[in-house]
């Protein structure tokens, strides 16, 4: 989500039925997490057929519209910045064990 968000201003997360709950957990995330702001949540029902009664039935749907946050570009370079620190510092590791290794 985070890459598509560096690409576009806007993202638009939809959902129906069991899925909405996933949907807004992942809204929140990038909201409590400085990445998004939210623009619009709209709900409405979609009428469906049951597969299994062959009726129509209603569910629930959702939409949000999340737009990038104002340190969403700080907020990246520092989470990038951290992750290539993290990087080198396994790599040193493993340099130091094999270098343990071969002097043994």
């Amino acid at each position: 989500m985070q890459r598509y968000m560096q690409q576009h201003e806007e993202v638009e997360l939809s959902a129906l039925g069991m899925a909405i709950t996933t949907v807004v957990t992942i809204a929140e995330i990038l909201k409590n997490n400085g990445l998004a702001t939210e623009k619009k949540v709209l709900t409405s029902s979609v009428g469906m057929k049951d597969e299994n009664k062959g009726r129509m039935i209603q569910k629930a749907k959702i939409e949000i519209v999340l737009a990038k946050s104002e340190k969403f570009d700080m907020l990246m370079t520092a989470n990038n910045t951290k992750a290539s620190a993290n990087t080198a510092e396994v790599a040193a590791v493993d340099n130091e064990k094999k270098e343990q290794e071969s002097a043994n």
